[in-house]
């Protein structure tokens, strides 16, 4: 086998683990909009979403939030939404000062209270920082929302909601996540409307 058909057929495997992930995700239909209402009545009651992730899962935590405050596909009042991955004088101080694993749960700590929803992205599902995060929510009595790879063994007590991506393709997972989160902005603007 050349070069060309090696790339050629890597490709179609990650495209076909794509496509099998996608076909999983229509499984998940009534509950992406069980946890978006849920994430509602917490905006009936002045709350806010937060979201956090490291990697590209914080690139994921920040277009939600993007797309929470501006918006999706319609143009409405914005929906509050903080991604803890953003400021990055806080990160780094509290890096520095406390050390990386309490980085969102130093500004949940501050930022977050009972009315909030809390939103984890990770795809191995072990980061430090997440479940310290998650431990935070709990003692908050701050809902939570964990979004994962195929492992949850290391959240499953911490957090109220959980959808895994049974796949061990890091790419494919981000794929689903991002769109898990765009979903739940559809639900959220739909009820703006």
């Amino acid at each position: 086998m050349d070069k060309n058909q090696k790339i050629k057929s890597d490709i179609d495997a990650y495209l076909q683990e794509s496509l099998r992930i996608a076909n999983h995700q229509l499984n998940l239909t009534d509950e992406i909009i069980s946890i978006s209402n849920t994430i509602q009545n917490k905006l009936d009651n002045n709350g806010k979403i937060l979201i956090c992730g490291n990697g590209g899962s914080a690139a994921d935590s920040q277009h939600m939030a993007a797309e929470l405050v501006v918006k999706f596909k319609n143009e409405r009042k914005p929906i509050p939404a903080i991604a803890l991955t953003t400021d990055s004088s806080i990160l780094t101080s509290i890096g520095n000062d406390f050390g990386f694993k309490y980085v969102f749960s130093r500004q949940l700590e501050a930022l977050g209270t009972k009315d909030d929803f809390l939103i984890v992205i990770s795809t191995s599902g072990k980061s430090e920082n997440i479940i310290e995060c998650l431990k935070i929510a709990k003692a908050l009595e701050i809902e939570s929302m964990a979004l994962l790879g195929s492992d949850s063994l290391a959240v499953q007590e911490l957090t109220d909601h959980i959808i895994t991506i049974p796949s061990e393709v890091t790419g494919v997972i981000q794929q689903a996540h991002i769109t898990i989160a765009q979903l739940i902005c559809f639900v959220l603007e739909k009820n703006k409307f």
